[in-house]
């Protein structure tokens, strides 16, 4: 086509509706199948980062960027480099509270981060500190009047609104990042903790024992800063529900009876008079992962850049008491992601070849996002280009892999002026846009694109799990694999909307702005944005 030609369809494009972007997505589902399938099979392992499958993934992901005729995404390179430790702590620990002992595992699970051979936990007092709340905004500090260092503090899963159910306490039913066991972690680590537990209940949290079990194992993933990640909190763990009951009850308190009068901003902490003792021992190595990172680039000069993006991690592979091997594939979560990316990949560079994008498309697969988001952390921190020129993200964390639907989820809905972009897409494509159904359990605060989002850049969440038993049965289990059964007509339907969205994002001079008050539009306005 004459340059002449190509300009034209640019000034088209500029000014293009959803309606005229609805053309026919190209979905090649041999090769999505075949992605899918072979990221999920039992030789990539799980795809555990640091693991000898780590190399396998990466090459299969930017052997496939390659062949799709991208560019080097990262200072001329695919892979961005993330400085990890894997932290192998002795799984023959007991947890000691007064003259209770609790068992690993089925009792309580407790990790570190920091790069210490033995964390010891001597004679800790322990105290209650309701939610391990500090929320200005919401006129609630869980830590008013006591002084936590040194100690061990447990504190509540969620946050008081979801207890509560009322809308005029934080946001009701919908989990805010104060609830998030992350966020609990921070601050108790700002607090001077030594240690900090999470009573785990199934409601609140959004997930089972099971969950919590199979993700904090044996060996944990951690991004390496300068101070050896000793700003740390020293331990972090979590109680079952029962176990808490019973330290409670050893200090003469009714654990439930505790939990309803943690929910009134006069609460306060508690100190239990009992003393915890806990020795991890851990086998630490360093080594480096690696975030993904492929580029199609405009044809004008320009930084101002769009990310697309699924992680390529999953749990990998562990070994029982009798030496079965257990692999945890991964198909859904978030394999089934990734092979979604590499078909946008495909289907934004034909469309490159036919029009001229104005904004730089970044196509990334970040390490370490079922350990704490480690890649994107590490990508948010050292982007490729700097964060005021990064205008928006799309993160994928799994598919509808069976039939298609007449809505889709807005996670995070209210946030953004992205949300303008979704509804438009799903009207064109004759759907609905729904709030998340299941909002207290914080899944807009639980994936990638929230290290970018606490970076200042607005997203999109996909997480279209069209199965209603995929969380039940599936999520962080060993029979998340692929099925051959799968239709895909959820696969092809979403994938044709997020095309939609991006080329549009692709062809404008919007940025899209946070609309609610928060952390990240105060850090979105520091770029000038």
């Amino acid at each position: 086509m004459r340059k002449t030609g190509l300009l034209a369809i640019a000034a088209v494009i500029q000014s293009m509706s959803f309606n005229a972007l609805a053309v026919t997505y190209q979905f090649h589902e041999k090769q999505y199948r075949q992605d899918v399938k072979t990221l999920s099979s039992t030789q990539f392992a799980g795809r555990a980062p640091l693991s000898p499958q780590e190399k396998l993934t990466t090459d299969y992901l930017v052997n496939a960027y390659k062949r799709i005729g991208l560019e080097p995404g990262y200072k001329g390179q695919f892979l961005q480099p993330v400085p990890m430790a894997k932290i192998t702590t002795d799984q023959h620990m007991r947890l000691k509270v007064g003259h209770e002992s609790f068992n690993n595992v089925t009792e309580f699970t407790a990790r570190t981060e920091r790069l210490s051979q033995q964390i010891n936990l001597k004679n800790s007092d322990v105290v209650f500190c309701g939610y391990g709340i500090d929320a200005p905004e919401y006129h609630w500090n869980d830590y008013q009047g006591v002084d936590v260092k040194g100690k061990t503090v447990i504190v509540l899963v969620n946050d008081p609104g979801f207890a509560t159910q009322d809308p005029k306490l934080f946001t009701g039913n919908a989990m805010t990042y104060y609830g998030r066991w992350t966020y609990k972690f921070e601050e108790a680590a700002k607090q001077g903790a030594k240690a900090v537990f999470v009573v785990h209940e199934t409601a609140p949290a959004g997930y089972g024992w099971d969950v919590v079990k199979n993700s904090v194992g044996g060996n944990q993933l951690s991004l390496v800063d300068q101070a050896q990640n000793l700003d740390t909190v020293a331990v972090m763990g979590w109680l079952q529900h029962d176990t808490a009951k019973k330290i409670f009850a050893q200090a003469g308190y009714d654990f439930d009876k505790l939990k309803r009068k943690a929910v009134s901003r006069h609460f306060k902490p508690i100190d239990l008079k009992l003393k915890a003792r806990l020795k991890l021992n851990n086998h630490i190595e360093q080594s480096t992962s690696y975030n993904v990172i492929a580029q199609l680039s405009a044809k004008t000069k320009t930084d101002e850049t769009i990310i697309v993006h699924a992680h390529w991690d999953h749990l990998g592979q562990f070994s029982d008491n009798k030496g079965k091997v257990h692999t945890f594939h991964g198909a859904v979560d978030n394999a089934s992601g990734d092979a979604a990316v590499m078909d946008l990949a495909r289907n934004l560079k034909a469309q490159a070849d036919k029009m001229t994008f104005k904004r730089n498309i970044i196509f990334a697969d970040f390490t370490g996002e079922e350990a704490g988001l480690i890649g994107a952390k590490q990508f948010a921190k050292n982007p490729p280009v700097p964060t005021k020129d990064l205008v928006a993200m799309v993160n994928i964390d799994g598919m509808n892999t069976n039939k298609a639907m007449n809505s889709v989820l807005d996670y995070g809905k209210g946030m953004s002026s992205l949300d303008r972009y979704l509804a438009d897409a799903a009207k064109v494509q004759g759907r609905t846009v729904q709030v998340d159904p299941h909002p207290q359990t914080g899944l807009y605060f639980r994936s990638d694109h929230f290290a970018l989002a606490q970076a200042g850049i607005p997203s999109l969440l996909f997480m279209g799990l069209g199965d209603p038993d995929y969380v039940k049965y599936r999520y962080h289990k060993e029979a998340d694999k692929y099925q051959a059964s799968w239709t895909l007509e959820g696969v092809k339907q979403d994938l044709a909307l997020m095309n939609m969205i991006i080329v549009k994002l692709a062809n404008n001079h919007d940025w899209p702005k946070w609309t609610k008050d928060s952390a990240f539009k105060k850090r979105r306005s520091q770029d000038g944005r």
